[in-house]
């Protein structure tokens, strides 16, 4: 398969995980989290579907597209490992939906940083709350849950608490 291939896999299932995970959590109230803003496409995608959610990023730099780039008030600035802990101390156990596109080109590196990640992350999630994610993440405590039928198998992962 050709690396665009693999990309627009990627695309495709991050947009119908990403409706799908919505629909689930539309009952809920609660914050929704975005690891890693990059060019701000998922951010802005999200702010469709989501209108009403707050929506906070958590990114290293800002650096997004100027039409997908959160408002200051919602953007935490810094290291996620330092970022995330804040969040939980300042909203609890209250986010409906986390999705994640933290990973780069490297399938090893991406799998330690998955295992690294996924017990900060899990903690941050409200009871029925999703993670999207789009490397396969690693939680004692959540359960992974079939994929909406439009997503390639393999290229997004939703879990449950």
């Amino acid at each position: 398969m050709s690396r665009l291939d693999l990309f627009i896999d990627r695309m495709v299932s991050q947009r119908a995980c990403l409706n799908h995970a919505a629909a689930l959590t539309q009952h809920m109230a609660g914050p929704v989290y975005e690891l890693g803003l990059g060019n701000g496409r998922t951010y802005h995608h999200m702010c469709s579907i989501l209108p009403a959610q707050d929506i906070y990023v958590f990114e290293r730099a800002v650096a997004s597209h100027p039409d997908s780039t959160p408002p200051d008030a919602q953007v935490f600035l810094g290291d996620v490992f330092d970022t995330l802990p804040q969040a939980l101390a300042r909203f609890g156990p209250t986010a409906r939906l986390i999705h994640a596109d933290l990973g780069g080109h490297n399938a090893e590196k991406n799998d330690t940083f998955a295992r690294k990640l996924s017990p900060v992350v899990a903690p941050l999630l409200a009871p029925d709350g999703l993670m999207v994610s789009s490397d396969r993440m690693y939680f004692d405590d959540l359960q992974e849950i079939a994929l909406p039928p439009d997503a390639v198998p393999g290229r997004c992962f939703i879990y449950q608490r």
